[in-house]
């Protein structure tokens, strides 16, 4: 072989590793979704939610089922709007209910959705009435302490109460 078509087969190897490691990263960051499929729109309203993040799953099931077009905020309710984008194939009752929920203990939220038992489906541009917020895990540490702290103020408080001596008579 020569020189010439040793280096063009090396620039052809890095091109194919750096065309890989840009798919890889893509498809880290849930940003190419190379199925491109038939999908209708829903809303889901939440007080809370957390590190949602556009383009994350929903699933089902632990299935993926759609992803998360849009988050916006709505200055009347003061709650996060999640536009949600369901591959049409699937339907699902009036009455299912929308959590955010975390992949492990510490991964990426997502959106579960748990099918109710309603005769009516869910149609493009439908709200789903019945949601979960986000769990913080500041908040839920934050409530710890403070439950914590209010335990050992009470048992101090009952500690130092029950130890005065009578009044004399």
């Amino acid at each position: 072989m020569g020189k010439k078509s040793i280096e063009t087969m090396v620039g052809l190897f890095v091109l194919l590793g750096m065309a890989g490691l840009v798919f890889l990263s893509l498809k880290a960051a849930n940003l190419a979704s190379f199925s491109s499929g038939d999908t209708y729109t829903l809303q889901a309203r939440f007080d809370n939610i957390g590190g949602l993040k556009a383009r994350a799953p929903v699933r089902s099931a632990g299935v993926t089922i759609g992803r998360i077009a849009s988050i916006a905020f709505d200055p009347q309710t003061f709650q996060g709007v999640v536009t949600l984008e369901i591959d049409r194939k699937l339907k699902f009752p009036r009455d299912t209910s929308a959590k955010i929920l975390t992949a492990g203990l510490l991964g990426d939220q997502y959106i579960g959705l748990e099918p109710g038992a309603d005769e009516r489906v869910l149609a493009e541009g439908d709200v789903i009435r019945q949601t979960q917020s986000a769990v913080v895990l500041e908040n839920l540490i934050g409530q710890l302490i403070n439950s914590r702290a209010a335990e050992a103020g009470s048992t101090a408080g009952a500690a130092s109460g029950s130890t005065e001596a009578a009044p004399a008579k």
